[in-house]
């Protein structure tokens, strides 16, 4: 069955199967849009899909936000830890992001180790987005990358996933992304 924007629904459920029979103590799993929407989720009762989707977006913006401003690149995923478990939030290309819920006894390297493929194997499964990329002259210039890769066309990291519009920068950054500086460091 297709979805909205081409998506094959049935298919991107079979990995999220597939993945939690490769983690057995994954209680649920999810992809959703980078904005907060349900693709696909085989999540455990008493979760709501679409209250998750729309937190994950908002965990999305933070989590960009923080590795910007600890000069860490772009975000590539999110380990949140309670009291009964695992969050963790991977990239599945500039458009999507997979949501594993784990409980408190699950192996963290696994878990990241099959999230992160399994981000790949969703991305491959998107459509085709936009990607902006600058023009030489100054400008964005739209071409059209496989969801999954990036504007170079390797696939060994996600792409990063779209939470500030591209071109814009913050007062007090220089072009490099890290902040500018007002002086020496105290090391101490």
């Amino acid at each position: 069955m297709t979805g909205a924007a081409g998506i094959d629904e049935a298919e991107i459920r079979e990995e999220l199967r597939g993945l939690r029979s490769r983690v057995p103590e994954l209680t649920g799993a999810m992809l959703a849009s980078a904005d907060g929407l349900v693709l696909a989720h085989e999540t455990p009762p008493g979760t709501e899909p679409e209250g998750l989707a729309a937190l994950t977006a908002a965990a999305l913006g933070v989590g960009a936000r923080l590795s910007d401003a600890a000069a860490r690149g772009d975000f590539r995923e999110l380990l949140v830890r309670g009291s009964g478990g695992y969050v963790a939030t991977y990239a599945a290309g500039g458009t999507a992001v997979l949501t594993l819920l784990a409980g408190d006894r699950v192996n963290v390297g696994r878990l990241h180790l099959e999230g992160r493929r399994a981000g790949r194997r969703l991305a491959a499964m998107m459509p085709a987005a936009p990607v902006v990329e600058a023009r030489p002259g100054g400008g964005p210039a739209a071409t059209t990358v496989p969801a999954g890769r990036g504007p170079a066309g390797g696939d060994e990291q996600p792409a990063a996933l779209p939470v500030r519009s591209p071109g814009t920068a913050r007062p007090g950054r220089r072009p490099g992304g890290g902040p500018r500086s007002s002086g020496p460091r105290s090391t101490a």
